[in-house]
């Protein structure tokens, strides 16, 4: 009676959890499905080879928001992923409770609440206006604030999964503390930190409103990160709030690439890292 008992409570919870799981996926499916559906009629190979028309003519693409996008993303990436994962190093395997880790801790959980036009704002007046334009430079430094806190608290989670019996085991060995957690503790993480590095970047990659402040946009192709450019996210804002509706079915293209871009950078970050392992 008793184990009938066990495995209908195990069924009912199995169950309970199993449709709340499914509950989470309907918005996220519906969100993906709507922008395939909207966006997938508009992209051709001009959409990704082509310059954006004139107002009110039809035709064109996005290829110069798609190479800024990728550029913005790098420069990001290059400032915000490295400062973020030291930082963490850091807070975990250096300084756990001193007042500057707590510090460190309660800033980084600020700065990944504080809404991000604040934080185009800040770069804008820090960088933009004392060198008097618009610069992708100062777009990737904006996105790099906004990706630094996202990777310090993953990394961070992800170097305290890591047994300090690993630890011990290397400094046992006569292993240096550097050398420890760059050849021990670090590939030990490398999968968790990678994936929170990505969710740092498809967070990064989606942001409008500092690039508003900081990258403007451009309309043609730009020869220096000293200069304003183009970007996915402020052609789609541009285009969906335009009247035209060439303009529409454009933005909605561009979401689906945003998505998809994102996607294609995870996959070959994660082939990368399974390439290396297996080397």
């Amino acid at each position: 009676m008793k184990g009938r008992l066990r495995k209908y409570r195990n069924a009912m919870m199995l169950g309970i959890f199993l449709l709340f799981t499914l509950l989470a996926l309907v918005p996220l499916f519906g969100v993906l499905g709507y922008v395939v559906k909207n966006g997938i009629s508009a992209l051709n190979f001009d959409f990704f080879t082509s310059l954006p028309k004139p107002m009110g003519v039809s035709g064109g693409g996005m290829a110069n928001a798609i190479v800024g996008t990728l550029i913005l993303i790098g420069i990001a990436g290059l400032l915000g992923i490295p400062t973020g994962i030291l930082a963490a190093i850091y807070l975990t395997e250096y300084d756990r409770v001193s007042w500057l880790s707590t510090a460190v801790r309660f800033t980084t959980d600020v700065l990944t609440g504080i809404p991000s036009i604040i934080i185009g704002i800040v770069v804008y007046t820090a960088l933009v206006v004392k060198a008097g334009n618009f610069s992708a430079f100062a777009g990737g430094v904006a996105l790099a604030i906004i990706m630094v806190p996202l990777v310090i608290r993953s990394t961070e989670e992800m170097l305290k999964l890591v047994p300090q019996t690993i630890r011990e085991a290397g400094y046992a060995l006569g292993i240096p503390r550097w050398r420890t957690i760059l050849r021990i503790v670090l590939p030990t993480a490398a999968k968790g930190i990678l994936t929170g590095a990505m969710l740092a970047v498809a967070r990064a990659a989606g942001e409008t409103a500092p690039l508003l402040f900081t990258a403007l946009g451009n309309q043609y192709w730009s020869h220096s990160l000293n200069e304003p450019i183009a970007a996915l996210p402020l052609q789609i804002y541009q285009y969906a709030t335009s009247p035209y509706k060439d303009w529409h079915s454009q933005a909605w293209a561009g979401s689906l690439v945003l998505i998809l871009l994102v996607v294609i950078l995870s996959f070959i970050a994660r082939l990368a890292f399974r390439s290396r392992k297996n080397f």
